[in-house]
């Protein structure tokens, strides 16, 4: 057992260890938040529906504009400090739910949170990708949607405690958090962009001038990205729409919320490696087209389950869906994007993310106060099925035309 640790611990670098420490770290106290922060809105302004929504997707959609610059700056100063100033604006937002108690506040916090964000995630794909050989990367993608999810797993009951208990303690021991992963990049994590590691004077001045985006050049990065937005729709619902329909059908709609999170967060960490060593082989545009098939079946199931047995299969089918999905897109950006401009091709991938989490909480809000949860889930189901078999087309043709060149 031993020996196999100690196997496990010489696999990957050990900036890939801090990593998945801090994301651990920090994806713990996230999910004591996230479940349940549409719904304290909904509490804070007395029953509003697309209120709580429209702040909630202020975040992402103000981190949109700052994503298409940021995997550029990180490919020009640096990962690390990307991902420094990323973390001390979300732990910012983390002190300022304490004291908001106006809907501009609010707005405001979710605004910056959103930059912060935007800001984070390319550099930290990038720098996975800089550390790690190109066989290696769809499981290492994978080993950090396990840490993801060491959050997920203990996040969601801790938090339905705690917001029972104090909210304001859930957001301080969340800014600590992200204090303390501040400081393991700072004192441990290497810069691994490769232009920074090399000559940095001549890196910043004119070896890498700012990318220039040319729909030709990059079709398919883009067809990729626009095809991805209804996963993240899927994803955004479960922040914001589909809590309030659980309520309507569950009367401790909460603690059914929390088990639902917690229970994928534990099926990720029981099985995500397994499965990222079982597919990685795999052709990914298969992978990724059955992914969206499951996604589909979940939505249905998210929408006309009205027992709970049959929400936590479509919960396991959700997970098996997500540990194939992003592991195998990541990886197949990865590959696509130039050595020297790894971190603008991640922020363009990421704004399907931001896009759908900024507009997923309020079209889905207006769909759900003009109709109900059923009709909302069951239009995402139809955009999974449409897109899903778009998107098998279009990772398939660059693949066979990357085997060819």
């Amino acid at each position: 057992m031993k020996n196999k640790a100690l196997d496990l611990l010489n696999r990957y670098d050990s900036g890939i260890w801090i990593r998945v420490l801090g994301s651990a770290l920090t994806t713990i106290t996230s999910f004591m938040i996230r479940p349940f922060l549409v719904l304290y809105l909904y509490d804070q302004l007395e029953g509003s529906i697309i209120l709580p929504m429209i702040i909630v997707g202020l975040q992402p959609l103000c981190g949109l504009f700052v994503s298409w610059f940021g995997g550029g700056w990180s490919d020009r100063y640096g990962r690390k400090p990307l991902i420094l100033i990323a973390l001390f604006l979300q732990m910012l937002c983390m002190v300022g739910y304490i004291f908001a108690d106006q809907v501009w506040q609010y707005a405001l916090i979710s605004i910056i949170n959103g930059i912060g964000f935007a800001l984070y995630m390319p550099a930290a794909n990038a720098q996975i990708t800089d550390m790690v050989t190109e066989e290696k990367r769809a499981e290492v993608f994978a080993l950090m949607h396990t840490a993801f999810n060491v959050g997920a797993a203990v996040g969601p009951v801790l938090g339905l405690l705690m917001f029972s208990w104090n909210p304001s303690a859930v957001f301080l021991i969340s800014a600590i958090s992200f204090i303390l992963y501040g400081l393991l990049v700072w004192f441990k994590l290497p810069e691994t962009a490769p232009l920074i590691k090399g000559d940095k004077q001549s890196a910043l001045s004119s070896a890498h001038p700012k990318p220039k985006f040319s729909w030709a050049k990059h079709k398919t990065l883009v067809l990729m990205t626009l095809l991805s937005l209804p996963v993240g729709l899927l994803y955004a619902q479960v922040e914001s729409t589909f809590p309030l329909h659980l309520q309507t059908n569950f009367e401790q709609y909460r603690t059914v919320l929390a088990a639902l999170l917690t229970f994928n967060g534990i099926m990720v960490i029981a099985l995500q490696i397994w499965i990222a060593k079982r597919t990685e082989m795999m052709p990914s545009y298969r992978i990724i087209g059955g992914s969206y098939i499951l996604f589909a079946i979940v939505s249905m199931g998210y929408g006309y389950s009205s027992i709970i047995l049959w929400l936590f299969v479509a919960e396991f089918i959700f997970t098996i869906g997500e540990m194939i999905f992003g592991p195998h897109m990541q990886k197949a950006v990865s590959v696509m994007a130039p050595k020297e401009q790894r971190g603008f091709y991640f922020s363009v991938y990421g704004t399907s993310q931001l896009l759908s989490r900024g507009l997923g909480p309020i079209l889905g809000g207006l769909l759900l106060n003009w109709s109900n949860g059923e009709v909302l889930f069951t239009v995402l189901a139809v955009l999974m099925a449409i897109a899903g078999f778009a998107q098998y087309r279009v990772v398939r043709s660059y693949s066979a035309k990357a085997l060819i060149d």
